[in-house]
């Protein structure tokens, strides 16, 4: 049976992914395709700062590639 290890991020790392996601002006699936993570993983952690920052993050370019 084939298991995959789920990855795991640094506070630090994942800091800096959710600063280049909103801060850019590419689309989120481009940051994370050139970081190496799943989109998803990258929306994930964009939702939960937004959580806890309300108002604190601006609107991130959505469109999938």
């Amino acid at each position: 049976m084939n298991q995959k290890k789920a990855n795991t991020y640094t506070a630090e790392f994942k800091e800096s992914a959710i600063k280049l996601a909103v801060e850019s002006s590419q689309p989120v699936t481009q940051t994370a395709r050139e970081l190496g993570i799943n989109v998803n993983t990258l929306h994930t952690w964009i939702n939960n700062y937004r959580r806890k920052n309300p108002g604190d993050a601006p609107q991130v370019d959505d469109e999938h590639l």
